[in-house]
């Protein structure tokens, strides 16, 4: 394979961790990546977590220090965009009017944040977190002490809130549905990550939008569909992510949103594999496609992709896997379910933030089976328990019962 050139489309940890991959499993060919960002591939986790709560620097999210790259004789093409394929020429077309050849190709492109579409919105100040130079404008806005107005009660939205509070930020967090994160964990769960963010003073309107954001030059305050106006350093906006793969699916590859793989991320066309956030993967244990936008994706698809393009048997059947730290709440949580607010929550320990320390399991079930679990920091039970109970039937009574130990629970 000496000969050979592989490319990999996408400078975040998937991208990053399946050009590892490829070296360290021996391939000796040529290794492009290429990114459209400014600096060597690194992953997303530590802006929004550790680096805005001052505790992780930002160069601590970079997948390998500067140097590494050419050590392992990687290209790494940065400031560059890839805007098409040609499947039957294997070629990557690049926004400078050039074309990459590739003998194979590893699209990583990733997610985008969704743009906010109201008058004011691209005032200065109106930021979004998926970047380091993003990261580091949000840091000073904490520095600075806002105050900080947040459209969105998502991941990002409650994560970003939970460093501007430990800052002593005042933060409003403006969300349409009722709950926040209710489409991602149902009514029950969301609950208490509205009820914690209220605890630690975060300003949550909930089933509240957006209708202006106002300033001269940069953001100065952002009125609700209630009329409210609010005043606001700057905003962060935290509504949902797209798949960067338009590009890739008008080429002629398989997929609708996301780019369809089998369980070893082979796409539709035998020379293109996919990974991370655009990659709908065939999960064969949950007998199901499943497209997960988390760093568990990213992380372990990757080195999957990198070995199946080395003509290695391999499949990607890990559980769908994300977590979160927020004030004092550290959480896991491992499988999938359809659709969160129609599966039954069965929750075991204390999931009120008034009443002590939090410390819970919650199990989401379909028709008696447990679909997802999470826990809220039940660090001595760990995660092992909770991915063998994915899948298999269950007592509600007893998954309740916390005298019940978690390896006595599955029926069947």
């Amino acid at each position: 394979m000496a000969d050979e050139t592989y490319v990999v489309v996408g400078g975040g940890l998937a991208g990053g961790k399946a050009a590892e991959i490829l070296r360290e499993e021996g391939f000796d060919g040529e290794i492009v990546l290429v990114t459209a960002e400014d600096r060597p591939p690194y992953e997303r986790p530590v802006l929004s977590k550790g680096f805005l709560l001052g505790s992780d620097p930002v160069e601590s999210a970079y997948v390998h220090e500067a140097s590494w790259w050419d050590a392992h004789d990687i290209t790494v093409r940065t400031r560059t965009t890839a805007t098409g394929l040609r499947l039957d020429d294997r070629l990557v077309e690049l926004a400078d009017g050039t074309t990459l050849g590739y003998d194979k190709l590893l699209l990583a492109t990733g997610s985008w944040p969704r743009r906010l579409d109201v008058p004011g919105a691209d005032l200065d100040g109106v930021l979004y977190l998926r970047t380091m130079p993003e990261a580091e404008r949000i840091k000073g806005i904490l520095d600075a002490g806002g105050p900080l107005v947040i459209i969105g009660a998502g991941w990002i939205g409650l994560e970003v809130a939970a460093a501007a509070r430990t800052h002593d930020v005042p933060v409003t967090i403006l969300e349409t549905a009722d709950l926040p994160l209710q489409r991602v964990l149902g009514d029950r769960v969301a609950e208490v990550f509205a009820a914690l963010h209220r605890k630690h003073g975060v300003d949550l309107r909930l089933g509240t939008g957006v209708a202006e954001i106002r300033g001269d030059a940069g953001v100065t305050s952002v009125v609700t569909t209630d009329g409210d106006e609010i005043p606001a350093a700057a905003v962060v906006v935290g509504i949902g992510a797209t798949p960067q793969c338009e590009w890739a699916l008008a080429a002629g590859l398989a997929g609708e949103g996301g780019i369809d793989t089998d369980a070893s991320m082979r796409t539709s066309d035998p020379a293109v594999w996919a990974a991370g956030d655009i990659a709908a993967a065939e999960k064969p244990r949950l007998g199901r496609r499943v497209r997960v936008e988390h760093w568990a994706m990213a992380n372990d698809s990757g080195p999957v992709a990198a070995r199946s393009m080395l003509g290695q048997d391999v499949t990607y059947d890990k559980l769908p896997f994300f977590y979160t730290d927020q004030y004092d709440l550290g959480m896991e949580y491992v499988g999938a379910v359809s659709d969160p607010a129609t599966a039954d929550v069965v929750v075991r320990g204390n999931a009120d933030p008034s009443a002590g320390p939090l410390a819970f399991h919650a199990f989401w079930l379909d028709d008696g089976i447990v679909g997802a679990a999470m826990h809220v920091n039940m660090w001595d039970d760990g995660l092992e328990p909770l991915k063998a109970l994915v899948g298999t039937r269950v007592d509600p009574a007893r998954l309740a019962d916390t005298d019940v130990p978690l390896t006595d629970l599955a029926t069947g």
